[in-house]
């Protein structure tokens, strides 16, 4: 049973990253239960409801606010929803946590955040940065463990665009909405890459960016150099996205090395470490620390609603990570209408 504090919450969209979140509000049951779910496909309403004890199911966003008592709502639907979703529960003044991004491009969620008011509060669940290894780094570096950082070299490489011997994708199998998405490699990954960057760093610019599309079988980047810089010292941090390399698992995993003048710290998959006078190294269980960081988004939604402490991905600080984003696409110059190498 659900005490008087637990907060009622409706799920909007049933699609594949609500197999996470699902779980992760499942662990905040003493807080919060996931009441209700409002997908346009029955089927997937129907799976998940039964898969988590959802009791109310619904075809549309609109039908579930319109029938249900809630106190917030998890936007897990597509991005080009977002808005849309956003406007429709802060006009019931509903606090809200929203997968990333607020807008299709940096224009519409601006104009987003501009319209959400008290007593509505709104997050975005932008959970890359909550991975366990991150957040031991984010300690290292405040600790100085590397010294004063002189370069930063980040790698996100995939074979997952190269057709196998069946003639498939894997990437495209995992997630075939890749196909039409517009803004494919900057907008749907390594924005949380940018965003995990700003969290380690601190602020930054973009200096350079080229974005190529490696197959015809999608319509946007699946390829990607970048080149950011931290304004208040002029660190470079170069970026490299590329889901068509070959040798490269299909399954991506970060690659971060940071150069400092006490010693190096270097994230390669899940194993976390620093060569330095005093070496230190910790290893993640990866599926666990992929589940951990929705779970600790979800939580520290929940902490803020309850202390009314400000939300580290709050809008306005996701408003930054998007301008760099839309700042990549400017200048790559990227035309979608080219044909691929």
């Amino acid at each position: 049973m659900m005490s008087v504090s637990t907060r009622r919450i409706g799920m909007i969209g049933a699609g594949w990253v609500t197999g996470y979140h699902l779980p992760a509000w499942g662990r905040q049951r003493l807080r919060a239960k996931v009441v209700a779910i409002a997908d346009p496909s029955a089927a997937a309403t129907a799976q998940r409801a039964a898969e988590f004890g959802i009791p109310g199911l619904y075809a549309s966003a609109e039908a579930m606010l319109a029938a249900e008592e809630l106190d917030a709502v998890d936007i897990c639907s597509p991005r080009e929803t977002h808005a849309a979703m956003v406007r429709l529960a802060a006009a019931r003044q509903l606090d809200i946590l929203c997968q990333k991004p607020l807008g299709t491009d940096f224009a519409e969620a601006e104009a987003v955040v501009a319209g959400v008011a008290a007593p509505t509060r709104l997050m975005v669940h932008e959970n890359w940065r909550f991975r366990a290894y991150y957040r031991v780094l984010k300690r290292w570096l405040d600790e100085g463990a590397a010294g004063d950082i002189r370069q930063v070299s980040f790698e996100f490489l995939s074979s997952g665009m190269l057709a196998g011997a069946d003639g498939l994708r894997p990437a495209l199998v995992r997630q075939p909405f890749f196909r039409t998405q517009p803004r494919l490699l900057v907008m749907e990954v390594l924005i949380h890459h940018l965003d995990t960057l700003r969290y380690l760093l601190g602020e930054l610019d973009v200096v350079a960016a080229r974005l190529e599309r490696s197959n015809a079988e999608i319509v946007a980047e699946d390829v990607a150099a970048v080149v950011l810089r931290r304004p208040s010292d002029g660190l470079v941090v170069n970026v490299t996205g590329n889901l068509a390399v070959a040798g490269a698992p299909p399954a991506p995993r970060d690659h971060l090395r940071i150069f400092g003048s006490r010693g190096t710290v270097e994230l390669k998959g899940a194993t976390l470490s620093l060569e330095a006078a005093v070496p230190r190294a910790e290893d993640f269980d990866p599926d666990a620390t992929y589940q951990g960081s929705y779970d600790a988004a979800i939580g520290h939604f929940l902490d803020g609603l309850e202390t009314g402490k400000p939300f580290e991905t709050a809008p306005e600080d996701n408003l930054r990570t998007l301008r760099l984003v839309e700042e990549i696409y400017r200048l790559s110059r990227f035309d979608p209408a080219a044909e691929p190498r």
